[in-house]
């Protein structure tokens, strides 16, 4: 038994080290429209006040009127309002909070069951949410989904999934782990090309990506 013991607690410690090193490089999580933030002031508690984080990125502060956050750290935020601040305000010291925030999701929408947002629990590729949609319809072209993935509050990235056939194990490289905030979208026609970038929509209402295809 003590002979196991050794390298029972090497393995556990490897493991350990991999979890810490694979939370330690997530990307932080960054603020986007519907987040709602609280401002507290030490010296200054009548400045103190809630906002929310408008469509186009700003919100509205005491002292310093529209400020755009979106896109930023919770930490980036709270350093830029700090920057503004100091022409007003004798060493202001803030405390920046983010109390409601968008839940992960992704959305689905064309050619599926039941198009919509789903909840991101775990790990979720894009087959996965396909499924989780109700499947494809027998009108969908499954070889030519399209994926926006969001890179700021303006621009998404758009690539072209073939997931024909991807519950065969050699289809398997062809399915891709998705992120919060991507849209797939299962077009009923065939699509002939594609701009590598486009103009993201708002992601609160039904999206129409096919503005983003040329």
């Amino acid at each position: 038994m003590n002979r196991l013991l050794g390298p029972l607690l090497l393995v556990l410690f490897f493991i350990s080290v991999l979890n810490a090193q694979e939370l330690h490089q997530r990307p932080r999580y960054t603020l986007r429209q519907g987040d709602v933030l609280q401002l507290q002031y030490r010296y200054t508690p009548e400045l103190n006040q809630s906002v929310t984080l408008l469509p186009d990125g700003y919100v509205t502060l005491n002292l310093i009127g529209d400020l755009k956050i979106s896109d930023l750290t919770l930490d980036q935020a709270h350093d830029l309002i700090v920057s503004k601040l100091q022409s007003r305000l004798n060493d202001p010291e803030l405390n920046l909070i983010l109390t409601d925030f968008q839940r992960p999701y992704v959305e689905v929408a064309g050619e599926v069951q039941k198009p919509g947002r789903i909840e991101l629990r775990e790990t979720t590729t894009a087959i996965q949410a396909i499924l989780e949609s109700g499947g494809f319809l027998p009108s969908a072209q499954s070889g030519q989904v399209i994926l926006f993935r969001r890179i700021n509050s303006n621009t998404a990235e758009v690539r072209k999934l073939d997931l024909t056939g991807i519950h065969k194990t050699s289809q398997l490289e062809h399915d891709i782990s998705l992120e919060s905030g991507d849209m797939l979208l299962v077009p009923r026609n065939k699509v002939e090309r594609i701009s590598r970038y486009g103009k993201l929509l708002n992601v609160g209402t039904y999206f129409n990506p096919l503005s983003l295809i040329h």
